[in-house]
């Protein structure tokens, strides 16, 4: 996210709260630096794992086993991370344990979960369960996952056979563990406020303030968060803003301190404090229903004095509504459908020589298109059910002596898909010994495809699909306002696209495709993206060990994923929420 230092539409619009409106599209563009220098983190949501068991095995002999289960997250190198432990419950192989594991799931990582499941010694019955030596108790078995394959169950449980820990597994039965996840915020509790202010001060000296209102969390040691902005009005003393949503996950409670802010808007970055004042969501609530408004004050030089303004604010509308997660969509059977472009042009060197950026190394060692493949597709792979992916390359000469900018990867000229991760790996492969590598640089072929079957989805009502289409690539793009004109007129869709640089190259254009800069993308013909849907990240960075390539690339694309099913007021499927009516769009 970069600083916003231009007076672009863009940069004037609501950040940071959905709003009810298809037009708006706020989550993910014009973060400027006033905004941004706050430290914003990524969101996540919390997930409270429930723990069964059925047909363990028994080991006391005058009584049943005392199970209970360790739940670790499995860290680089297989080192285990201890999350928690349930309690022990007496007597029992088919224990449901009342012991709740929290753990944050990050949709961009891929989070490796093992269950250890003991037999607890009566000697240790009143010892805490978290002083437990557990070498002096019996194990009953072992099971492993990833976080991510329990959250996109529909019942979001999965059941797991125990395993002994050697790898010379007894053939005997021991049992099973289930484990079901449940968010632990009330992720679809959320507020709709329509704010309104009058007689605010004017700021400018020869027009007037153009204010916009931002909106901060106090959190326990006495700072504030921000949590979200409205769009810029121009020139305008008395401003009415479009709707804003407020999850409970950004506001924590009704009762809890916020700060609102007013600013009058500078292209600089330099925005002037127009008013403030501390109130909660009740508080707004309450100002709703009186049909009162709230005084600004500013603050004084003077410590512990401020100053009442006329400038009042006003809530014209407050709606408690229900707003769906990430999880609830996935959970539902929504998807991420995976899609790969490989870069074939000839600035990456010779394949059959080790200084190019496409030569495999003969003793497993990954170059970094395998790497960026790897990486994207592990995390990716667990939201597309059928993992059948759609694979091209772009500026290389195919067998036949054609240059061509979106090539089938697998050589099939019917069908681009191939099967998993490794179906992509053994195509690029092969595709090193069959395609001549050549130019020049060249999106919007690509991204045209990409958006064509993300159009016929959408045209065919197939709106449980989102398709997620990643380009590797060692250079610049050649041509930058194609591949804009192309990225504009799928910003419409539900399409995000993941770059990743690979080699030394100077990667500014690629920045500019991004826009994360506050200012959104525009085509040549004038017309302006409805959303941001790129994400770009250089390799070398993640190389030099600054960022994780997966986390860079893929911690906006719930955001994005949600934005355009909020925009086109889709719900997650109903059989799962019946309660919810379903959107037809």
């Amino acid at each position: 996210m970069g600083a916003c230092c231009s007076d672009m539409k863009g940069a004037k619009e609501a950040v940071g709260a959905q709003a009810s409106t298809s037009n708006t599209n706020d989550n993910n563009d014009a973060v400027d630096f006033f905004y941004t220098a706050q430290g914003f983190q990524p969101l996540f949501t919390q997930v409270q794992l429930s723990l069964s068991a059925t047909n363990l095995l028994d080991l006391d002999i005058a009584s049943k086993s005392d199970p209970m289960v360790v739940v670790y997250a499995k860290k680089g190198g297989g080192k285990l991370e201890e999350l928690g432990r349930t309690e022990v419950i007496m007597n029992c192989l088919n224990p449901e344990w009342i012991e709740k594991i929290n753990i944050a799931f990050h949709f961009e990582i891929v989070q490796p979960l093992v269950f250890h499941v003991y037999d607890i010694d009566t000697t240790y019955h009143r010892v805490p369960t978290k002083t437990l030596k557990l070498n002096d108790q019996e194990f009953l078995g072992e099971a492993g996952c990833n976080l991510s394959e329990i959250v996109t169950k529909p019942s979001k449980s999965l059941t797991l056979k125990l395993q002994n820990k050697s790898e010379n597994r007894s053939q005997r039965n021991q049992g099973a563990i289930t484990i079901h996840a449940e968010e632990t915020v009330a992720a679809r509790s959320a507020v709709e406020i329509i704010f309104r202010c009058s007689h605010l001060d004017n700021k400018d000296r020869f027009s007037k303030s153009d204010p916009f209102l931002r909106i901060s969390r106090i959190v326990e040691t006495g700072g504030s968060v921000p949590i979200c902005k409205t769009e810029v009005i121009d020139n305008n003393l008395n401003p009415k803003w479009k709707p804003l949503c407020l999850s409970v996950q950004q506001f924590g409670s009704k009762d809890n301190p916020l700060v609102i802010e007013c600013f009058d808007f500078n292209s600089s970055g330099n925005h002037v404090l127009i008013g403030k004042l501390q109130i909660s969501v009740a508080d707004l609530e309450n100002l709703y229903q009186e049909k009162k408004g709230a005084n600004f004050v500013m603050p004084s030089k003077h410590h512990g004095q401020e100053k009442v303004l006329k400038g009042q604010l006003f809530v014209d509308q407050y709606c408690e509504k229900e707003q769906f997660s990430f999880i609830d969509y996935i959970s539902s059977g929504f998807e991420l459908n995976f899609m790969v472009a490989v870069d074939f042009t000839a600035s990456n060197g010779n394949p059959q020589q080790p200084d190019s950026l496409h030569y495999i190394c003969g003793s497993g060692q990954l170059n970094s298109y395998q790497k960026a493949i790897m990486e994207i597709g592990e995390v990716i792979q667990f939201y597309d059910s059928d993992k059948r992916f759609p694979a091209w390359g772009f500026g290389g000469k195919i067998p036949g002596g054609t240059v061509s900018h979106c090539f089938n990867l697998n050589g099939n000229p019917a069908s681009s898909e191939v099967v998993g991760v490794e179906g992509i790996m053994e195509a690029y492969a092969n595709a090193l010994h069959t395609v001549r590598l050549s130019g020049p640089t060249l999106f919007g072929p690509v991204i045209n495809m990409a958006a064509q079957m993300a159009a016929e989805s959408l045209s065919s009502y197939n709106i449980t699909k989102y398709y997620v289409l990643l380009i590797i690539t060692d250079g610049v793009v050649t041509d930058l306002q194609e591949s804009i004109n192309a990225l504009v007129n799928a910003s419409d869709l539900p399409l995000s696209i993941l770059i990743v640089g690979v080699g030394s190259a100077d990667f500014t254009s690629m920045e500019i495709l991004d826009a994360d800069n506050g200012r959104r993308l525009q085509s040549s013909t004038g017309r302006i993206a409805t959303r941001d849907i790129v994400q770009f990240v250089p390799m070398r960075e993640v190389q030099s060990g600054q960022i994780s390539v997966v986390q860079a690339l893929l911690e906006e694309l719930p955001n994005q994923f949600l934005t355009f099913m909020r925009s086109r007021d889709v719900k997650p499927i109903t059989s799962y929420f019946p309660h919810v009516a379903s959107s037809t769009q």
